[in-house]
């Protein structure tokens, strides 16, 4: 099937080819993740309102409560299994390959790994209400103790060259 020849006014020409000409591509390939990090990241494709995300999991999780202002998540498994929680470690759901939920902004959560048996790879598609930049994660906790992960990013639209986390 082709495209029809049609002609747009300037303006409306001008919108189509500055959004086409940021299409962007990826090609997932699992990386070697460092033995100092629990979790691999690997950035697929970004613009202003939506990131991809594929997450490796080598044990553990994001295992701070907490919620993201401004952006939803659409979450899939694509290898092992995740449990997901929310407040009071209430579990929201147990998920496999081919499996996920959406997580809106503002709702509290945390997820571990639930498989034994290798990693846990699950996709992170998330979309921002404004602009990404404006959107930012706070954690919940009790007892005022900052949790980190050990994370390693990595661009997956250039060989998964090892970048800057506060980039991704």
């Amino acid at each position: 099937m082709s495209s029809p020849d049609i002609t747009l006014p300037p303006e409306a020409e001008a919108y189509h080819q500055s959004a086409e000409s940021k299409v962007q591509s990826y090609k997932y390939v699992k990386p070697e993740i460092p033995g100092n990090a629990n979790k691999g990241l690997v950035r697929l494709c970004s613009t202003g309102m939506t990131k991809g995300i594929m997450q490796i999991i080598q044990d553990g999780g994001e295992n701070t409560l907490h919620f993201h202002e401004g952006m939803d998540s659409f979450w899939m498994v694509v290898k092992g299994r995740v449990r997901f929680y929310g407040p009071g470690d209430k579990l929201i759901g147990e998920y496999g390959p081919m499996e996920g939920l959406i997580t809106p902004a503002g709702s509290r959560y945390w997820f571990e790994k639930a498989n034994d048996d290798g990693d846990l790879e699950l996709l992170q598609v998330a979309s921002y209400e404004q602009d990404s930049s404006k959107s930012r994660r706070v954690a919940i906790g009790g007892d005022n103790v900052v949790r980190s992960n050990r994370n390693q990013w990595f661009d997956g639209q250039h060989e998964n060259a090892l970048i800057d986390k506060t980039q991704a």
